[in-house]
């Protein structure tokens, strides 16, 4: 098994035209995902590479069945874009896109909360359940099936982590970049708790950064809940405070939400905390 995604998962793509929609779609389809649709207002019945674009949301799962969908469509559009594929029955809403307005998002999440619609991002690279499907811009190459459920908040830090996993012999049921924009979908909780009702994942690798209290509140919930070993790595454990690193989520505001606090919650509830990301291939090893 694997959670939110596999073999059986149906994907549109909206914005599926676009420069970024179009690259990503080929590579998706390549790599086997079942891209059934793409989505790109005024041009029904054209096609990329054989998928067939509607004008609409409602046409396409109307057409295909398609039970989520992978957004690329520029900020300013993206939440309209969230709140359609939700409206037309999208089970899950994956948004790539970046640079959206905090208050924007915060309308949108409680649009998709009330239509009980999943969303992973914005502002994230995807997700992917090796061997059977993978929705955003992940790089395929460095993913191997396997055991070890990954959650980021940070893109680039998934991809070096996940390739020393994959490189120690050990391999991924699934890995999510869950974003570092203030407001997103799916939480470090929600899915920790996933992995945790998950058959086929027996650790989970937690990768977060500076800036509030995601990484605390994780703690809190491994402690009480989590049967299956986690460890974790901190990005930004150097940065000063009031330092912005690259997230509009990761900042330290008056001596809380640093790496130091995060470490000491982690640790204090037995998770494995590495000081770099090659580190991590070590510690589960420790912990399988």
């Amino acid at each position: 098994m694997s959670i939110l995604v596999d073999e059986k998962t149906r994907v549109i793509v909206q914005g599926i035209t676009g420069r970024d929609g179009r690259f990503h779609t080929l590579k998706m389809k390549e790599y086997g995902t079942n891209v059934v649709g793409g989505v790109s207002p005024g041009k029904a019945g054209q096609d990329v590479d054989g998928i067939p674009v509607f004008n609409s949301v409602k046409n396409a799962v109307s057409e295909t069945d398609a039970d989520t969908s992978v957004i690329f469509v520029p900020a300013r559009f993206a939440t309209d874009a969230m709140c359609e594929a939700s409206e037309a029955g999208i089970k899950l809403v994956v948004a790539v896109s970046e640079g959206i307005p905090t208050i924007d998002m915060i309308k949108t999440v409680k649009f998709l909360e009330k239509n009980n619609t999943f969303l992973i991002g914005p502002n994230c690279p995807g997700l992917i359940s090796p061997e059977k499907c993978k929705i955003g811009i992940l790089p395929a190459e460095i993913f191997k099936k396997g055991n070890v459920g990954v959650i980021s908040r940070s893109g680039t830090l998934t991809y070096e982590i996940v390739n020393e996993i994959t490189k120690s012999g050990l391999g991924e049921s699934t890995c999510m970049g869950i974003g570092g924009d203030p407001i997103i979908g799916l939480n470090f909780i929600e899915l920790l708790s996933m992995f945790e009702n998950d058959p086929q994942t027996d650790a989970v690798v937690l990768i977060g950064e500076i800036g509030g209290d995601a990484e605390e509140q994780a703690a809190e919930f491994i402690s009480k809940n989590m049967t299956k070993p986690v460890v974790a790595f901190i990005a930004g454990q150097t940065a000063p405070p009031g330092k912005r690193m690259g997230h509009a989520g990761a900042i330290i505001s008056s001596g809380s939400g640093t790496a130091e606090e995060k470490i000491y919650a982690f640790e204090k509830v037995g998770v494995s905390v590495a000081k770099e990301p090659s580190e991590i291939a070590k510690l589960l090893k420790a912990k399988l």
